[in-house]
């Protein structure tokens, strides 16, 4: 286990959350479970203080009664912080095989996106084929997601206020003149990404270069990251678009599902918004 942080003002840190997250590593070390005087002897609290701030914890889940209620075990809100995690680091290995096919099978460049807070960051990438390639990089485009088919495949399924949020700490860079600039051009645009069930890059981000990118989801129908196909504008008539969207989404459904996603939350959801 890493070494806990110093505790206290001294520090910069704030008392109670200190002591809260000492709690939770104290129960850690215990096994995941663990009594109030325990919990109180091994972090050196009063044990009135203590239960003030289990009570905290299990308001929020963090903590829960144990099976006889004379103990507490670690809560199931530990296992959503764990998981989202856990996303991030076990993504791009789970996600190798489907971005070999994909670059397989079109022979342009392919990436795999995630959103860090604000940040788009491409964390895995194959390269074109072709004699003729595009450069799409590797590592954050902390303010592109805006002008990006990966970002946009993200954004198209966030939460209006997380989508205002991440426009107004990013801004609206324009990259090429072919970059969407304004907030209520960039919301119609992610209203036909989620109708068409992909996303679309025409030159917004480099010049010459078309990107498509899919959406990818776990377990519980949440957009983890996505993947994308990138070519030269010279190569990207209608058909080899319409190729190129076939094998991406293919690979983005069937990673969501590799990852747990149900098909059903592909497929209504793809309904859902072709309303809208």
């Amino acid at each position: 286990m890493p070494a806990r942080p110093p505790i206290g003002r001294d520090h910069g840190g704030i008392q109670a959350l200190d002591r809260a997250f000492l709690i939770l590593d104290v129960m850690a070390d215990a096994g995941g479970e663990a009594k109030l005087t325990e919990i109180a002897a091994t972090a050196g609290l009063n044990v009135s203080t203590c239960h003030h701030l289990i009570s905290t914890l299990h308001n929020w889940g963090y903590v829960a009664r144990g099976a006889n209620s004379r103990s507490y075990i670690l809560g199931s809100r530990i296992l959503h912080l764990s998981a989202a995690c856990l996303r991030q680091v076990d993504l791009p290995r789970r996600a190798q095989a489907f971005l070999d096919r994909l670059n397989d099978q079109t022979k342009e460049a392919v990436q795999l996106a995630i959103m860090q807070d604000t940040n788009l960051v491409h964390v895995l990438r194959r390269e074109s084929r072709h004699p003729v390639r595009v450069d799409a990089g590797l590592g954050v485009y902390s303010s592109a997601a805006h002008a990006t088919a990966t970002g946009k495949a993200i954004l198209a399924w966030l939460p209006p206020n997380e989508l205002d949020r991440i426009v107004a700490d990013k801004g609206l860079t324009a990259f090429t003149p072919h970059t969407i600039t304004d907030i209520e051009a960039l919301k119609e645009e992610m209203r036909l990404t989620r109708r068409r069930g992909y996303a679309l890059d025409r030159e917004e981000f480099r010049p010459g270069v078309i990107c498509l990118g899919a959406a990818i989801r776990d377990h519980a129908g949440a957009v983890v990251g996505s993947i994308s196909v990138s070519s030269p504008a010279f190569r990207a008539t209608d058909d080899y678009i319409d190729q190129l969207r076939a094998h991406l989404v293919a690979a983005a459904d069937e990673l969501s599902s590799e990852l747990g996603a149900p098909g059903a939350i592909l497929r209504t959801s793809a309904k859902t918004m072709a309303a809208e």
